[in-house]
């Protein structure tokens, strides 16, 4: 038998999007949680982040108090912290067979920075390949929410004015244009994306994802 053979299968590349205030976080925890009962090695992660140079680039650009970053500059920092994400943590990860489930990816930056910035997809997508090497996930999961309802669930959570990021504290209007973005995308290419009312019950929204998952695996 060749060694070939004997490597693990890949795994499977989740990554969830949405505007801020949607759920992610509570939602990768609880695919986390259902992949694991499964018997599946998982890996979560966010971005920008989940290496050191990943995370020292996010509170670069994420953070209050580093003067004005214009957009270019904040897409190339994203872009950057991707490029070290990828090779050192999700590439390295998916090989060795562990599924991998990414709070934001590069549609975030196609969202934000394209539509949000107005640099435009296509601009952002060619140095986001670049950063990738191409790596696409196998699934995104967009958890669907308007700007308003975003906003008063991060006030709710204690997430005021004054605990906003950079990113948070836009106005209304550069979040709606996110939440356009992410839903285009998604038309664009139906196959690997789920789109969820992220206004539905946790649980309605994590039994939609699950069964969404089984399906694939």
């Amino acid at each position: 038998m060749s060694n070939k053979s004997s490597a693990p299968a890949r795994g499977l590349f989740i990554a969830f999007e949405g505007g801020d205030g949607a759920g992610k976080s509570t939602q990768v925890a609880m695919a986390q949680q259902w992949l694991e009962a499964r018997g599946s090695q998982v890996v979560t992660t966010r971005e920008p982040g989940g290496t050191q140079i990943s995370e020292a680039l996010r509170s670069l650009v994420l953070e209050h108090g580093h003067g004005e970053i214009d957009s270019r500059t904040e897409a190339l920092i994203y872009s950057a912290a991707r490029a070290a994400h990828v090779q050192q943590l999700i590439a390295p990860a998916l090989n060795a067979g562990s599924h991998v489930i990414c709070d934001r990816f590069v549609d975030s930056s196609l969202a934000y920075q394209g539509m949000g910035r107005a640099l435009g997809f296509d601009a952002v997508a060619q140095i986001n390949d670049f950063a990738t090497d191409g790596l696409k996930p196998d699934v995104t999961i967009i958890l669907d929410i308007s700007a308003a309802d975003g906003r008063a669930r991060r006030v709710a959570a204690g997430g005021g004015v004054e605990a906003a990021d950079r990113l948070e504290a836009e106005p209304d209007d550069f979040h709606e244009r996110i939440r356009n973005a992410f839903l285009e995308l998604a038309a664009g290419d139906p196959e690997r994306y789920l789109v969820v009312d992220a206004t539905l019950s946790v649980a309605e929204i994590h039994a939609a994802i699950t069964t969404y998952l089984a399906g694939l695996l």
